[in-house]
């Protein structure tokens, strides 16, 4: 199904040359099915790992969509979430090479319409902004083998840095960008600002209630949020119509909506 918000679209006139794009990866890009880009990072890191990884998901991950949780103390805990599973990467000692072959085992596929829609931005030369709460390296080698890492994309996420023996080094946790603190705002270096300074209009697409912060409130009047809800469709769906401009689910949920937006 198709849920848009009329008046939104006719308020702001949008066509290829006056606007840029900020997209969520986890479940947005890649599909509801695949592996997000944590699970993707540590395949290679044995069977206890998965366990605790997984005990960690089960924990927090009902946490992380429950929107009926104080946002405060609903932060508080996705954080904890994120630095434990940074820990278990470095405790169980992730290497490059590790990571690679994590990500070719795992299961990341495109969204319909995906690597067809980021070809045809980067042809037209329309900045996306790949903004992610998930691991930036797998996304890079992900989209550098799909042959979809144009220069017109640039991606915020949390990057693994490796030493020179290619082991994982401690990560910062006060670095860590997770699904609530996930905004572009500062976030954007001079050299990508200067594609998109001048763009009046932006289009937001996720997944999570939360990904509409990727974009600052106070620039959503210039903002088409779309959002794609494929989970708790009956319970959710009036908690996202409030949030995003467009809702797709089902078979609609795909990136073929930007060739009726753009093109």
């Amino acid at each position: 199904m198709k849920y848009i918000n009329s008046n939104k679209l006719e308020t702001l006139k949008i066509n290829k040359n006056n606007v840029y794009l900020v997209i969520d990866f986890d479940k947005t890009i890649t599909t509801k099915q695949s592996d997000d880009s944590w699970a993707a990072s540590g395949m290679m890191l044995g069977d206890n790992f998965a366990k605790e990884i997984d005990k960690l998901y089960e924990q927090f991950r009902p946490i992380e969509l429950n929107y009926q949780i104080e946002p405060k103390e609903k932060a508080k805990l996705i954080r904890q979430w994120y630095k434990e599973c940074m820990e278990l990467y470095y405790n169980y000692n992730l290497t490059k090479t590790k990571l690679i072959e994590s990500m070719h085992k795992s299961n990341l596929c495109f969204r319909k319409g995906a690597k067809e829609i980021l070809q045809k931005l980067a042809q037209e030369k329309i900045p996306v902004i790949i903004l992610s709460a998930g691991i930036g390296n797998v996304i890079e080698q992900f989209l550098k083998e799909q042959e979809c890492y144009f220069e017109n994309i640039y991606i915020i996420a949390n990057f693994i840095e490796f030493d020179k023996n290619g082991k994982a080094k401690q990560f910062d946790n006060s670095k860590i960008i997770h699904t609530l603190n996930k905004t572009m705002k500062d976030k954007v270096p001079k050299f990508f600002n200067q594609k998109i300074k001048d763009l009046p209009y932006k289009i937001l697409i996720g997944d999570l209630k939360e990904d509409e912060n990727m974009v600052p409130k106070e620039e959503w009047n210039t903002t088409l949020k779309i959002g794609f809800l494929e989970y708790e469709t009956e319970n959710l769906l009036k908690t996202y119509q409030d949030t995003f401009d467009i809702v797709l689910t089902d078979e609609d949920a795909t990136f073929d909506i930007l060739n009726e937006l753009i093109f």
